[in-house]
């Protein structure tokens, strides 16, 4: 059965894909510009109430993905206290003016990570080449990479989603993400992903649904029996 991550962006939501029994939480705040890195008082707390795997978003600001120097050293810090408090994994992204994936400053920050598993956010659907960029995290040695295919949405992109799970082979791991919700789930399982990733909230809420979420895994796992 695949597995789902859920992105969530409040304690409440954390404890809702927890209590749900969601396979990851990736933790970040300010969902509405697409995330940021998460207060240690955020972190800390996620940490200590829920029992699965936490992720944390490591994104600065809003805006593009293309970092200073000084920019860096604030996200290897963050990674850094990531470590500290145990989380299982970050998720980083840095890519270069020409919109190509940035191998040193990607390399520091999964040198700082150390035992922790990195993902690549969706930094890599403003890539120029997606297909050159998966090369380049491929040699880095990236764990997995979220996107939604370039488009606006997962099930926009499922062609292209398709080609590139297929061209990732098993050397790492592409996460559809972006707008799956259990109404379309069942159509983005036939790329056969490893993983899933959504921020399973419902019109009009602010924290993820728990039901949303619970509805996600039972489709998953009645699909795959």
């Amino acid at each position: 059965m695949p597995l789902l991550e859920v992105c969530a962006g409040s304690v409440e939501s954390a404890l809702n894909a927890n209590a749900a029994k969601a396979d990851r939480i990736e933790l970040c705040a300010e969902l509405s510009v697409g995330g940021l890195t998460p207060s240690k008082g955020m972190i800390h707390l996620v940490k200590e109430m829920v029992d699965i795997p936490v992720y944390v978003l490591i994104r600065p600001r809003s805006g593009d993905f293309c970092y200073s120097l000084l920019e860096l050293e604030q996200m290897k810090e963050d990674v850094a206290f990531c470590s500290k408090m145990g989380c299982e994994g970050v998720v980083i992204g840095a890519l270069t003016p020409d919109r190509k994936i940035h191998e040193r400053m990607t390399y520091e920050l999964m040198q700082e990570a150390g035992y922790m598993d990195v993902t690549f956010h969706k930094a890599f659907d403003e890539t120029v080449n997606p297909f050159e960029a998966l090369d380049t995290l491929r040699e880095l040695g990236i764990q997995r990479v979220l996107t939604s295919g370039g488009a606006a949405t997962a099930l926009a992109g499922y062609d292209r989603l398709g080609e590139l799970i297929e061209e990732a082979d098993d050397d790492l791991i592409i996460m559809p993400g972006g707008g799956i919700r259990s109404e379309n789930i069942k159509h983005l399982h036939s790329l056969e992903a490893q993983e899933y990733h959504s921020a399973a909230l419902l019109p009009g809420q602010k924290h993820t649904s728990k039901e949303e979420v619970k509805a996600m895994l039972d489709c998953l796992r009645q699909l795959s029996v």
